[in-house]
């Protein structure tokens, strides 16, 4: 049963965050996997890329894993994903469709659906939104998600694999 009391109580920073992730997780695959790139891709894409650095940024102001004063892994992640977002845009700028597309939907599952799953860990505020009257079934349930996270990159390298087969460059035959 879903509990929004341990996020309503949460302190503003986290709600802010929360938001800001949850809908750049919802815009994600209409902004970065539709096969059309119209206006409604560029005003998603631009309204990803808001969400996207209003969660890294807000990041800095949550402290729940401490590791070099009041910064710690997570953080890494944040810097990472800022500045990943500003050479994704810069591409897309410059006409670098395909370091676009491939920067952003990186971040898509490394900067945000990956780290996502994490947040489920027992203890953590996603955790007892989700899990509050079973902590520990989050355990099994980021397993299956990290699974399929993996198997989804899986299937896209294949598929990708797959068309570059269909015309390769050379015959080393």
């Amino acid at each position: 049963m879903l509990n929004l009391s341990p996020l309503m109580t949460a302190a503003p920073v986290v709600q802010l965050h929360v938001a800001a992730a949850m809908l750049a997780l919802t815009l994600g695959p209409v902004a970065l996997f539709r096969r059309r790139r119209d206006r409604l891709h560029k005003a998603l894409g631009y309204l990803w890329i808001a969400a996207m650095a209003c969660a890294a940024l807000s990041s800095f102001w949550i402290h729940s894993i401490r590791l070099i004063g009041p910064f710690g892994p997570i953080h890494l992640l944040s810097l990472l994903t800022l500045a990943s977002l500003g050479y994704g845009l810069r591409a897309a700028i410059s006409g670098n469709i395909p370091a676009h597309r491939k920067t952003m939907q990186g971040l898509y599952f490394f900067g945000l659906a990956l780290p996502g799953v994490f947040t489920l860990w027992p203890g953590r505020t996603m955790n007892r939104v989700l899990f509050d009257l079973a902590p520990m079934l989050a355990v099994p349930v980021m397993a299956i998600l990290i699974l399929a996270l993996l198997w989804l990159g899986r299937k896209r390298r294949v598929q990708k694999a797959a068309r570059g087969a269909a015309f390769p460059l050379h015959n080393p035959f």
